[in-house]
């Protein structure tokens, strides 16, 4: 942001030198605003949030500050939010604040108090999370002036009310932060809802566009037809073609008090729920819920793909969440019960995310054979085939995810439909190649690893690439598991476009992998290659875009209307992550993203799975 400073102040000293540079530095927080003077007289809340992200007043102290209570959050971040009752006629400027007590607040919902304190930013998740702030009092003293008052009359967030542009673009001169660039509540979607950040609003019957989650709050949105997906979600199909409509709902309530109503994608919260909008550093905008609507239950069913014909292949990827034998019976039963049932028992799964034989456990451990006894054994147990496998285990802690566990790609396959080619299986550290076998393609390592000693792959799982047999006809298969996005900013970072650090990694390893399947296919033009796995991407990603550079690839996802293109749902938007890529000669096929998971409270994955059926 600019270090320059507002040219109309309020009835206050301005901003120090010092605090300015911290703002343009990026380095304010609530903790660490910087006092810069005293208040003449008592200002009002609007003047503290001022026209643009950052207060005006931030470091200040502020003396006698007059509001009545609208929220009470005794869990969390313990504070209140306060509103003033005698508002201006700037759009930009929200009436309400909230109030960082540390401990439960001695306030209630309509109570008058004045408040004196300190003005900060309090960042969520840091500076270093290019999270915009929340700007607050904080050291406060609370005096009640009375009690029972009616609560200032809500601000109505509506699909007339939230603007279809999503936010400007940063300031080139700033780093491209939005934080110091004067607010335009009626152009911007990001820049209304920071207008009324603090602000008692309400939100009318919506739908869930989230399901319910473990830490109690779902996500909905005002804009049923933004972006609607084929089962009530909210579609992220581009950079640029944001979800305006899509806000997090939190109850002010702890769940001890009132259980968190359990709701899926596509279900509506009906009636009025209304509270204060707050900031927080996992979705941003939050309406925290003094008053929740009820859930409507439209009777969202898990999906069952088709089961391959007598010639075609079937091919599917999985990613299983950290799966090892600790987890408990049930989860490899209702796993297994969704490759058998869900899957339709596909002729080879690719597997992400299988632990080694002790989960988490740091002790070098790094074989999965029991994992993948009790996997199969379930499957068998569910009415399944079966299933043989074929992996390669990591060294120690050099693929990422969690410490201990070890993480890889596995293949499984039904012996009764399609055999593996065993050749010179490597290790994790040989690298496959291709040479030509009788005049067609063959790899050297099956299983083989891609290119493990290219950097590409630091802290990440390497590609399993591995020979299958279908009816005489040689299929190549690559199993993912591309870099997660850790580390990228969110869609509501004051850097606007975010900074999206991830995708570097990601890109890289897409080269890799389009270098060797161009590889193959040079060898034999006409190969049948499969590339899956949790490509951690979007399909119009740069990553994406790699992967199929110079037509070596084909995401089948394309072949799916936009409103069912999603594997994964992250706060309210239905997204692509799980991928499915084919080469050339695969010309027919039919793609399906099964949605088994993503869109329910209750998940055995946090992915859907994905098949692909076709004629080799």
């Amino acid at each position: 942001m600019s270090s320059s400073l507002p040219a109309a102040m309020p009835r206050t000293a301005a901003v120090s030198a010092a605090v300015a540079a911290a703002l343009a530095a990026g380095l304010l927080t609530g903790s660490a605003a910087v006092a810069a003077g005293t208040a003449a007289e008592p200002v009002r809340i609007h003047d503290i949030q001022g026209t643009t992200r950052i207060s005006p007043l931030v470091g200040q102290q502020v003396t006698g500050v007059s509001g009545v209570v609208t929220g009470v959050r005794t869990h969390g971040s313990r504070g209140f939010w306060f509103q003033d009752t005698q508002v201006d006629a700037d759009p930009a400027t929200s009436e309400g604040v909230f109030v960082y007590t540390g401990s439960a607040p001695a306030v209630a919902v309509g109570d008058a108090v004045t408040v004196s304190g300190t003005v900060g930013e309090y960042i969520p998740g840091g500076a270093n999370s290019g999270n915009q702030s929340l700007t607050q009092i904080t050291k406060p003293t609370v005096t009640v002036v009375s009690s029972g008052n009616p609560v200032p009359a809500p601000v109505t967030v509506s699909d007339r009310s939230v603007p279809s542009a999503y936010t400007p673009a940063g300031d080139p001169a700033a780093g491209g932060s939005v934080n110091g660039l004067p607010l335009e509540p009626r152009s911007y979607a990001l820049d209304y809802y920071e207008s009324l950040e603090g602000t008692n609003v309400r939100i009318g019957s919506s739908r869930v566009v989230g399901a319910t989650d473990p830490h109690a709050e779902l996500w909905v949105t005002v804009k049923p037809r933004e972006n609607a997906g084929a089962r009530g979600g909210a579609v992220y199909g581009s950079y640029t073609a944001q979800n305006t409509g899509r806000l997090q709902i939190q109850s002010l309530t702890p769940v001890s008090q009132q259980p968190f109503p359990k709701a899926n994608v596509g279900d509506w919260l009906t009636g009025t729920t209304e509270g204060p909008l707050d900031f927080n550093q996992y979705g941003g905008y939050t309406l925290a819920a003094r008053t929740l609507g009820t859930v409507s239950d439209r009777g969202l069913e898990r999906e069952t793909t088709e089961k391959q014909r007598r010639g075609e292949l079937a091919v599917a990827t999985y990613n299983v969440e950290n799966l090892d034998p600790t987890d408990p019976q049930a989860k490899f039963d209702a796993l297994a019960k969704a490759v058998v049932e869900n899957l339709a028992s596909p002729d080879v799964v690719a597997l992400e995310e299988i632990q080694d034989n002790n989960g988490a456990r740091n002790d070098g451990t790094v074989a999965a054979d029991e994992t993948l006894k009790k996997f199969t054994a379930a499957i068998v147990a569910a009415g399944g085939p079966a299933y043989q496998w074929r992996s390669i285990d990591p060294v120690n802690n050099k693929d990422g995810g969690e410490p201990g566990g070890n993480i890889r790609q596995v293949f499984l396959f039904n012996p009764e439909r399609v055999s593996f080619t065993d050749r010179a299986a490597g290790d994790a550290t040989t690298a496959t190649g291709v040479v030509r076998e009788k005049g067609r393609a063959a790899l050297t390592h099956s299983p083989g690893r891609i290119d493990p000693a290219n950097a590409a792959w630091d802290n990440s799982r390497k590609p399993l690439a591995g020979e299958f047999s279908f009816r005489g006809r040689t299929v190549f298969v690559i199993a993912n598991h591309f870099g997660s996005k850790g580390g990228d900013e969110s869609l509501v970072s004051h850097h606007q476009p975010p900074n999206r650090s991830s995708e570097a990694k990601r890109l890289q390893q897409a080269q890799a992998v389009n270098t060797f399947v161009k590889d193959v296919l040079g060898v034999q033009r006409d190969a049948a290659v499969v590339v899956l796995g949790d490509i951690n991407d979007f399909e119009f990603s740069p990553t994406t875009k790699a992967l199929t550079d110079g037509g070596a690839l084909y995401p089948a996802v394309m072949s799916l209307p936009r409103n069912e293109r999603y594997s994964y749902v992250f706060q309210g938007n239905s997204q692509v992550l799980d991928q499915i890529l084919t080469s050339p000669s695969i010309r027919r096929f039919e793609y399906d993203s099964v949605h088994i998971n993503a869109e329910f409270a209750e998940q055995d994955s946090d992915h859907d799975p994905q098949v692909l059926r076709f004629r080799p």
